[in-house]
């Protein structure tokens, strides 16, 4: 009974952890959902979103949650996320039918925050959970990070390669552990197992932002249904990104237990 309890406070600490490194998702979505439901509002919804995802980037900094250095993560998503939606909105992939006046290409500038709000959790996690990897080969995974982000344009008009480089990432990740802190424990899991589980709850709260009206598939303009399960597989690859961009800021390499040398970022 003890070992149970004890288990199940461990649990609940991790659970809080993780609840800490969503904080900025969490209050992102959390906004998206109050102005859907409030009947009246002072700017095109979109345009007022643009704004409450700059003054909720800003806030994250100011108490800390973010540093400067990731905030250069979490732009450098933001800019990454927009231009990937300004070429699949212009392909069709989805649309965002409200009206603003910051929307440029059919994209409203808002929507970067979406991919910000991931940065946001990689790097949290990063410092919260005072992340290590071993074995973990920074150049290959750049280099297949920006195949799959590539191939995500490309795959509209040449043979679609994500399943070939998901073949390659598990090949390039074998051997690559992820470890972390939860209270005075270490555990660790294969990184590519990190990207399965983030692409999973990414296309959970991918589910969530469409029902809110954050932006439509074609095939939910005529009312909602659930995203694909596709798009979980999309996901699990499309992290690579984000995790690649933050483990470049990051820092030194750094063995498990502190000192220089053996490729592992803290």
């Amino acid at each position: 009974m003890e070992t149970v309890i004890r288990g199940t406070r461990h649990l609940l600490r991790f659970a809080v952890l993780e609840a800490r490194c969503c904080a900025f998702a969490v209050a992102l979505v959390g906004g998206i959902a109050l102005s859907g439901l409030l009947p009246e509002l002072p700017l095109a919804r979109y345009d007022l979103l643009l704004l409450y995802g700059a003054g909720l980037t800003l806030l994250s900094w100011r108490l800390g949650w973010d540093s400067g250095r990731d905030l250069a993560v979490i732009a450098g998503c933001h800019a990454i996320g927009l231009l990937f939606e300004l070429v699949k909105v212009r392909l069709g992939s989805w649309s965002y039918p409200e009206e603003a006046l910051t929307k440029v290409g059919g994209v409203p500038l808002y929507g970067g925050f979406m991919y910000a709000a991931v940065g946001s959790y990689v790097c949290r996690a990063w410092h919260l959970m005072d992340l290590r990897l071993t074995g973990y080969r920074p150049r290959l995974m750049a280099v297949l990070a920006g195949a799959v982000y590539v191939n995500f344009f490309s795959h509209h008009w040449l043979p679609d390669a994500r399943w070939a480089l998901a073949g390659l990432i598990l090949l390039a990740t074998a051997g690559t552990w992820v470890r972390f802190r939860v209270g005075a424990r270490d555990h660790r899991m294969p990184l590519a197992l990190s990207f399965v589980l983030i692409g999973f709850f990414l296309w959970v709260a991918e589910n969530a932002a469409t029902y809110l009206g954050a932006w439509s598939y074609p095939h939910q303009l005529d009312g909602w249904e659930p995203v694909p399960v596709t798009k979980f597989a999309a996901w699990a690859l499309l992290i690579t990104v984000t995790f690649v961009l933050a483990a470049a800021a990051t820092g030194t390499a750094r063995r498990p237990g502190g000192t220089p040398g053996d490729g592992a970022v803290p």
